[in-house]
């Protein structure tokens, strides 16, 4: 299956619309799964569901024409940043147009930790995930795949082509970095 995505991705980035016909059930249960992982996340009673992120998240795929997509894993990895970009984007408008908006800073360890994600500050943790990609992409890539996308250790292994025990050492320094950054725990 995965080389008939990329195959699709390829022909739909060479202009064949056609393809994007194809690829859509392919990849729509896998889009859903990384959607709800994002969403667990969120707020009790976030107004975004899972189809609404996916289908903004793939509005701004084919916003970006000009892409050109080395394989499933890469059009994975882009979905996940979207969606991530949907959901702050989501939150920065919500507290624009709410001010008294009361969301508590919940420390990243306590949000990873724990199923109660009803006071996750979504933007406190995306200021914190750019910081980490200033200073190590990779573990932001990671923490942005397991933390945000709900990914296992395997599934973002696979995504981002490198081995398990890797995964687990970046997941590891980057919950310890964000962190500090966040507040949670002393430099």
């Amino acid at each position: 299956m995965s080389r008939d995505v990329t195959t699709l991705l390829h022909a739909w980035a060479d202009g064949d619309d056609a393809a994007l016909d194809q690829l859509l059930p392919l990849v729509e249960t896998e889009l859903r799964r990384l959607a709800r992982g994002y969403l667990r996340r969120e707020r009790h009673g976030h107004t975004l569901q899972p189809t609404a992120l996916v289908n903004e998240a793939f509005m701004r795929i084919l916003d970006a024409k000009n892409l050109r997509w080395n394989d499933r894993s890469h059009f994975m990895s882009i979905a996940a940043r979207l969606m991530r970009r949907v959901l702050v984007d989501h939150a920065r408008a919500r507290t624009s147009q709410k001010r008294a908006f009361d969301t508590a800073d919940v420390a990243f360890e306590a949000a990873v930790a724990t199923s109660d994600t009803t006071s996750l500050n979504v933007i406190a943790v995306d200021r914190a995930l750019e910081a980490l990609a200033a200073v190590d992409p990779r573990r932001a890539r990671v923490v942005e795949l397991r933390f945000f996308g709900g990914l296992s250790v395997e599934e973002t292994a696979d995504v981002l082509h490198l081995s398990t025990d890797t995964i687990k050492r970046d997941w590891r320094l980057a919950k310890v970095w964000l962190l500090r950054e966040l507040g949670g725990a002393p430099a």
